[in-house]
C-alpha cells in the first residue's frame, strides 16, 4: 500500500497514544466488513487498520517504525537531488534530459543609472485637509483651555465660598466679604455665594441697592422654591428700605405663595402694610399668622412685632388687644422704652392722662427721647 501506517488511520506522526486509538475504533467501525456486506475494499481497509494500530499501539515496534520512515526519506530526498544533478547528455528510461535553460539577464545600466541623480527640493503645500487637520487641532486647543480654565474657576470658587462660609458662622464678616467677592470674580452667576453677600450687604453694610442687585441676580439661577422664597422674602425687604412699600409687598406675595410656612415673610410684610401702606387690618392678620408660625416651630417670639401688632391694634381701636401686646413686650424687655412711650400713647387714647404721663416720664428715664415732647405737655 502507498499509505503509512500514519496515514492509514488518518493522524499525525507526533500524535498521542490516545489520539491513535480514538482514530483506530472510529475506523474500526467505519470499515467492518459486517456493515459493507463482505465488500472486499472495506475488508482490505479493515486488516489495514488493524496492521496500523497493531504497530502504533506498541511503543518498542512504533519507535523501530519511525525509524524506518526516517530512513525511507532521506533515500527518497537523496534520490531526488541526483535526479536535478544528471548531466544533460545522461538518459533516463531511454529518454534523454532537455538541455538546461539559458541563463537571462538585463541589459547593463545605463549612465543616468551608474550616478546619483540629485532630487530638487520642493515646496511643502498645504492642500484641503491639511488645513482642515490644522483648524481641528487649534479648535481642540481652544476647547481645552477653556474646560481648563472653567474646572480651575470653579475649583477657586468653591475653595472661596466655604472660607467665606466659615468665617462667615464665626462672626468676621470683614473676611467672610472678601471671600464672597473672589468667589463671584471666578463664578459671576454661583446663587448661594449671591445670596450671602447680599445679606452681608443688607445687615451689616446697610446697603440695600447693592444687596437688591445681589438678590435679583441669585434669583435668575432659577434656586429651588424655598430658597427662591427666602431670597423674595429679602429682595422685599430691601425694597422697603429704598422706600418702594407696592414693590415690597409683591415681593412678600411671591415669596409667600411659593413657601406659605415662612413665618419672617408673613411678619415683614404684616409690618410693611402698617408702617408703609396705612392698611392695619391686614398688617393685624400678617402679624398674627406668622407669630403663630413662629410658635408652633417652638421659636420664641420676636418681640419687635408683638410692639408693632399692638400698634396696628391700637390704629384699629382695639385698646385692650394692644395693651396685653404691650405688656407681653414689657414682660420680655421691661427697659424697652418705646414700649413704655407706647402704653402712654395708649393710655392718652383712653382718657387715662395721668397713667400717660408716668409711662412719657419712665420711657424718657430709659433713654427714649421720642417721649421728651410728649413729657414736656405733661408739665
Amino acid at each position: 500500500m502507498s499509505q503509512n501506517h500514519y496515514q492509514v488511520l488518518g493522524v499525525a506522526p507526533t500524535a498521542a497514544a490516545a489520539d491513535i486509538k480514538r482514530a483506530y475504533r472510529q475506523l474500526v467501525v467505519r470499515y467492518h466488513p459486517d456493515k459493507h456486506g463482505g465488500d472486499v475494499r472495506y475488508e482490505d481497509q479493515f486488516k489495514a487498520v488493524a496492521v496500523a494500530y497493531g504497530v502504533l499501539s506498541d511503543p518498542g515496534r512504533r519507535a523501530t517504525y519511525d525509524f524506518q520512515l526516517q530512513q525511507a526519506a532521506r533515500r527518497a530526498e537523496e534520490a531526488r537531488r541526483q535526479q536535478q544533478h544528471r548531466p544533460a547528455t545522461q538518459h533516463v528510461y531511454g529518454v534523454p534530459m532537455p538541455p538546461p535553460a539559458p541563463l537571462r539577464t538585463r541589459p547593463p545600466a545605463g549612465s543616468r543609472e551608474r550616478h546619483y541623480q540629485r532630487i530638487p527640493r520642493q515646496q511643502p503645500r498645504f492642500n484641503a485637509r491639511d488645513w482642515g487637520l490644522t483648524l481641528l487641532f487649534i479648535l481642540g486647543l481652544v476647547v481645552f483651555s477653556l474646560a481648563v480654565k472653567v474646572t480651575m474657576d470653579r475649583i477657586s470658587a468653591n475653595r472661596n465660598y466655604d472660607d467665606g462660609l466659615r468665617a462667615y458662622a464665626n462672626g468676621n464678616f470683614a473676611a467672610a466679604h472678601a471671600f464672597l467677592e473672589e468667589t463671584l470674580h471666578f463664578r459671576p452667576d454661583y446663587a448661594p455665594a449671591l445670596r450671602r453677600r447680599g445679606e452681608l450687604e443688607l445687615l451689616l453694610n446697610h446697603n440695600p441697592q447693592a444687596a437688591r442687585a445681589d438678590f435679583q441676580a441669585a434669583l435668575l439661577q432659577r434656586p429651588p422654591r424655598r430658597v427662591a422664597a427666602d431670597l423674595l422674602y429679602r429682595l422685599g425687604r430691601c425694597e422697603t428700605a429704598l422706600g418702594r412699600p407696592a414693590a415690597a409687598e409683591l415681593s412678600f406675595n411671591r415669596a409667600l405663595t411659593l413657601d406659605s410656612t415662612l413665618s419672617a415673610a408673613y411678619l415683614a410684610r404684616g409690618k410693611a402694610r402698617l408702617l408703609d401702606l396705612n392698611q392695619p387690618e391686614k398688617a393685624v392678620a400678617d402679624l398674627t399668622q406668622g407669630l403663630a408660625q413662629r410658635q408652633r416651630t417652638g421659636a420664641g417670639p420676636p418681640w419687635e412685632f408683638v410692639q408693632v401688632r399692638g400698634v396696628a391694634l391700637a390704629a384699629l381701636g382695639r385698646y385692650d388687644a394692644a395693651r396685653a401686646d404691650y405688656f407681653h413686650v414689657l414682660q420680655a424687655r421691661p427697659a424697652d422704652g418705646r414700649t413704655h412711650f407706647l402704653l402712654g400713647r395708649l393710655a392718652a387714647h383712653t382718657g387715662d392722662t395721668t397713667a400717660a404721663c408716668e409711662f412719657y416720664r419712665r420711657a424718657l428715664r430709659l433713654g427714649y427721647e421720642y417721649a421728651r415732647a410728649a413729657e414736656a405737655e405733661c408739665r
